[in-house]
């Protein structure tokens, strides 16, 4: 079962970061492209005949008795092409001179806008296609973990180092630094941090900000466990030998300390991008990380708390936050797997 645990989490990181590779390739639409006419449109429907698999042309048309607007599938059918040279998925024409359709009800506004796409997932509020959204959205989502452990894992790593081989009295301030940096909230602390952020950041910007602030609140605790292991490991005759042969303490730090808690680092990494994720998503979320039009997971999901959304497009909730559980159920399971294979002592 374990076994199948491992194998599934593997499977799915390495769907998800295909998303992020090949986006562009995957997802059938530009995420920023918007449809008005289209506005929450439902999820196309699918069938499968001898030609292959379709769903039909479908029209979006306002009903003044309803007063609401309606999608109404024509008799057109919509063929699918998977592998095609510029995308995984596109969509043909059966007919390409195909009739008006004469089957509106009577009382609908005829001005309506014909549209041959179709949208797996349906749209959001803007016409925009959900999935081609959740495909891009996995592109910050999944990459500020890898992103924000290059910069905290150092800094606590090299950190803890200098710690362990300080020493007591400075060992003791430096450390008295990190519990202090620890004692803060992390998660109201990135609020107020990225609250700061000026209004005027390009999403661009914004991301490498926000990678910076979850990098600043994860090194504190890790520096902390580091300097633990590497309190024992410098009493290692190795390590006495290399003062005696004169090894400056930078020599000893960097070649020999470090490179010892890697089996730790490496455990440690992977169990942290979870928390990375959801911070990033969190933030997205309350409108602080990512902001509209370009797509995360966070901001997808922020439209979905809407009450009606909640009622009527279920979907919108259900699909981003399916993701953001598999990405971190993976990497928690992938993690557990590394510590019992590399950290032998159970650190």
């Amino acid at each position: 079962m374990k076994n199948f645990q491992i194998q599934l989490s593997i499977m799915i990181l390495a769907t998800l970061y295909g998303f992020v590779f090949f986006a562009d390739y995957i997802a059938p639409y530009d995420p920023c492209e918007q449809n008005n006419k289209a506005s929450y449109a439902s999820p196309s429907k699918f069938g499968v005949d001898t030609h292959g698999i379709y769903t039909y042309r479908q029209r979006y048309i306002y009903n003044p008795k309803s007063y609401k607007k309606e999608t109404l599938n024509t008799q057109q059918k919509i063929y699918l092409d998977f592998f095609t040279p510029k995308k995984l998925i596109s969509a043909r024409l059966a007919n390409e001179n195909p009739k008006d359709d004469e089957n509106a009800e009577i009382g609908v506004s005829l001005h309506a806008q014909e549209n041959y796409k179709f949208y797996i997932l349906g749209t959001d509020q803007l016409g925009r296609d959900n999935f081609s959204r959740l495909i891009h959205g996995a592109k910050p989502s999944l990459t500020v973990g890898f992103l924000a452990l290059l910069i905290a894992f150092p800094i606590g790593a090299l950190y803890g180092a200098i710690s362990a081989y300080s020493s007591p009295l400075i060992d003791n301030i430096l450390m008295r630094l990190a519990e202090a940096m620890m004692s803060f909230p992390s998660f109201y602390l990135l609020i107020i941090l990225a609250a700061l952020l000026p209004a005027s950041l390009t999403n661009i910007e914004r991301f490498a900000l926000i990678t910076v602030i979850l990098s600043f609140t994860a090194w504190a605790g890790l520096s902390r466990v580091i300097r633990g292991i590497l309190l024992s490991i410098k009493e290692e005759n190795y390590v006495s030998s290399a003062k005696l042969m004169g090894a400056s303490p930078q020599r000893i730090i960097t070649q020999h300390l470090i490179p010892q808690s890697f089996s730790y680092l490496i455990v440690a990494a992977t169990l942290s991008i979870p928390g990375f994720i959801i911070g990033e998503s969190a933030l997205s979320f309350l409108g602080f990380g990512i902001n509209q039009p370009d797509p995360s997971w966070g901001n997808i999901l922020s439209e979905a708390k809407e009450l009606s959304n909640l009622f009527h497009r279920p979907q919108m909730l259900i699909y981003p936050s399916l993701l953001i559980f598999l990405a971190v159920y993976s990497y928690n399971v992938l993690g557990d797997y590394l510590r019992d294979k590399l950290d032998t002592q159970h650190l």
